[in-house]
């Protein structure tokens, strides 16, 4: 059969005409723009900017938002599949294009379909830990994801009235599909089973009555030093020496009346704040536990900070270096009384692999943020 004869062919199949592309689009929109969404969220949470500082509360926010996003970019992965085969037929139509109007379809694909893999791909290997490329990851998703979601919008410009047409007509005919393959119904159901089972097996990192079925998740967050999972351990930071050091202190300078110094032990008998927050990695997965610490308003009290002043705190780790290795908390987090220095959690000292002497733990915040073996806090007035 030539080319144009088995184009003609595919087309006539209902798991390749414009009523199956419409239904599998829309599905792709809607994962497409909540993992956006939720991964400007991210985005902000790790590049925080002056104008829009983001609020200590709700304090699980970030575990739901970033749930989300690596559930439904998971999901994403068999709807594009499906997507792509639902419409590789008109590939090979000829002439290619009809008009400059067409072509400039056409050519809107290119950022779209390449986006659409580059985001996919890079976001499973990133939750896998796996990085066979030399840039910064976070920087590149950001802005692939603004070019693939431009790229979506223009596509959805340009479909938007055929897809329109193919949904209205649900009793519209077509050819029956050829003995031994699937037709509409039977591809878009295996279709919605494959995105269904991924997410099943992927949200049990963060639902905990999923994690009996947690098969594609990256990490078991019951797992770990304290019932915690850690992604970087003291011998990998390279502070074991410092952090189990006797002469220790935890130092609170910048803009302050009075510098602070805090022995380990002097830290341990402040610590009276008790609260359950989790810990919310950028890779998916999250963890719920029982810290006890010391509020940071309580620490800037000491150091001759006004509760109600207009400042910033900068966490200092003891680590040498690292992207990182320090973190910055604003006026509402600094505020917020759950905001601390751990050093406790679930009822024992805290683990050196968690951070200990002392880390700091705060409600709605990326789990890279949660600043370990932390040595100083520099209070900044803003």
């Amino acid at each position: 059969m030539r080319l144009p004869e088995a184009r003609d062919e595919a087309l006539r199949q209902p798991v390749h005409d414009a009523r199956t592309a419409a239904i599998l689009g829309i599905a792709l929109g809607v994962c497409f723009l909540t993992c956006f969404l939720t991964g400007l969220y991210s985005h902000v949470q790790q590049h925080p900017v002056d104008w829009l500082p983001i609020p200590p509360r709700p304090a699980s926010l970030y575990r739901v938002t970033q749930g989300v996003h690596v559930a439904t970019g998971f999901a994403a992965v068999p709807l594009l599949v499906a997507k792509l085969w639902s419409v590789y037929p008109r590939l090979f139509r000829w002439p290619p294009v009809s008009g400059v109007a067409h072509a400039a379809e056409r050519l809107m694909l290119v950022p779209l379909t390449f986006g659409a893999v580059f985001m996919l791909f890079s976001g499973v290997a990133n939750v896998s830990r796996w990085y066979p490329w030399g840039f910064y990851f976070p920087a590149a998703h950001y802005w692939v994801a603004w070019i693939t979601i431009g790229g979506l919008v223009a596509h959805l410009g340009a479909k938007a009235a055929v897809a329109r047409a193919a949904l209205a007509r649900p009793g519209h005919p077509v050819a029956a599909a050829a003995p031994g393959t699937l037709g509409r119904r039977g591809f878009l159901g295996a279709v919605a089973v494959a995105a269904g089972v991924v997410t099943v097996t992927t949200a049990g990192q963060t639902v905990t009555p999923l994690r009996p079925l947690t098969l594609f998740a990256q990490r078991r967050p019951d797992l770990g030093p304290q019932g915690v999972p850690v992604n970087r351990s003291a011998v990998q930071a390279g502070v074991v020496e410092a952090a189990s050091d006797a002469g220790f202190r935890l130092r609170v300078t910048g803009a302050v009346a009075r510098p602070v110094e805090l022995t380990t032990g002097e830290l341990d008998g402040l610590a009276r704040r008790v609260a359950e927050l989790s810990i919310a990695c950028v890779e998916g997965w999250s963890a719920s536990a029982r810290w006890r610490g010391v509020p940071i308003a309580d620490l800037l009290t000491t150091a001759g900070v006004d509760p109600d002043d207009d400042v910033t705190v900068r966490v200092e780790s003891l680590q040498a270096g690292g992207r990182y290795r320090a973190s910055e908390l604003n006026h509402l987090q600094v505020r917020d009384p759950d905001t601390m220095l751990a050093v406790a959690v679930n009822g024992e000292r805290l683990d050196l692999d968690h951070g200990y002497p002392c880390r700091l733990i705060g409600p709605n915040r990326a789990g890279v943020l949660q600043t370990k073996w932390v040595r100083e806090l520099v209070v900044i007035r803003t």
